[in-house]
């Protein structure tokens, strides 16, 4: 790397993000608290509407905040123009100029900031090289594949020095297996970036590999923000247990049995006391044609849907316990399962997890 792209690379002796984030737009109102160290990578997930990419837009100072605050590195944002804040944006279709070279497109940024053409170029050529870019150099955005585009436009965010990076569903444009390859490469990247990321993405696996945090959102506010073990391990609404793939219920914990606000109980191996979420995977339920002999709690639900998911079947059930539950197709055919079909449903204690809701 040139000793002119070294000056440009991030300073650590900053203070990163302190945010609390008030929209009003019509009946949906944002109001977050999102907080990021130097070096932190925060996704921000959610469900549609959640208020995710309008807290990435008012970062970006695309959308005013109604109140709140809006620091970077101790610096009041809140009044500056979009132009002038030290933000990097990757967007989710990259919107390279399309009549520019991959190079241009990097040099663009350092011109805007006051650089001349050749050193703005030795910028871009440097931060093309870190990407494993130069031989593209020359090439204009068709005829790059998505992962080189995309590799193309983080360079054009990260050559302006930005001391916070912004990126909405950098990864959603790709296919599957671009995305595998392009998803590592971005988590090496992220990793040596020395300012604050935040991360947009409907994907559970972009955010569990990409990111240090989780701030997931719904409805405008934060519902639980942490590690992306903790998260996985832990959800505490239904939004989070769909993503990581958990069956989840909330109810009254004594010792180890728990009384779900939906009726039944559940036994488990924590012992607990109070209010509890009680939380299990698809794969840890049977089912049964008959109600099982032995089993202390086997809940009668009926067969809502069926579904392929990855190598199983994925059953809905409702009835006395609403859950999921995978089988394999065998299992599936010898228990004669399809929509309205009765069944009997159980878990072991020992496949549950039980935690303080």
């Amino acid at each position: 790397m040139t000793d002119a792209a070294t000056a440009r690379l991030p300073r650590t002796d900053r203070q990163g993000l302190d945010a609390r984030l008030v929209v009003d737009r019509g009946s949906f109102r944002l109001d977050m608290t999102l907080t990021a160290a130097p070096g932190e990578v925060v996704a921000l997930l959610g469900p549609n509407g959640a208020g995710k990419t309008t807290a990435l837009r008012v970062l970006a100072g695309l959308v005013p905040l109604t109140e709140g605050r809006l620091r970077l590195d101790g610096a009041p944002l809140e009044r500056v123009p979009p132009e002038s804040r030290p933000v990097g944006v990757v967007f989710q279709d990259y919107l390279l100029f399309p009549h520019l070279s991959a190079l241009d497109n990097v040099a663009f940024g350092p011109r805007c900031q006051g650089l001349g053409k050749a050193e703005a170029r030795a910028v871009a050529a440097a931060w093309l090289e870190r990407m494993g870019l130069s031989d593209h150099a020359g090439a204009k955005p068709r005829r790059l594949s998505g992962g080189q585009a995309q590799r193309v436009a983080l360079a054009r965010a990260l050559a302006t020095r930005p001391r916070l990076l912004l990126l909405d569903e950098p990864l959603a444009a790709l296919d599957a297996r671009t995305r595998l390859e392009v998803r590592a490469r971005l988590r090496q990247h992220l990793a040596e970036f020395e300012a604050v990321a935040v991360l947009v993405t409907h994907d559970p696996l972009d955010a569990m590999v990409l990111a240090d945090r989780l701030v997931v959102v719904e409805h405008g506010r934060v519902v639980q923000e942490g590690a992306p073990a903790d998260i996985a391990r832990r959800p505490r609404t239904d939004y989070i247990a769909r993503l990581v793939g958990l069956n989840l219920y909330r109810g009254e914990a004594r010792g180890h049995t728990v009384r779900l606000d939906a009726g039944p109980e559940i036994t488990t191996t924590e012992e607990l006391s109070g209010p509890a979420f009680v939380a299990f995977p698809p794969s840890a339920v049977t089912l049964h044609k008959e109600r099982p002999t032995g089993a202390r709690e086997p809940w009668r639900c009926e067969v809502a849907g069926l579904e392929t998911h990855g190598d199983r079947i994925r059953a809905d059930l409702t009835g006395e316990l609403a859950l999921a539950a995978d089988l394999t197709t065998m299992a599936a055919a010898e228990l004669e399962l399809r929509p309205g079909a009765p069944v009997w449903a159980t878990v072991e204690a020992t496949q549950t997890h039980a935690y303080p809701a």
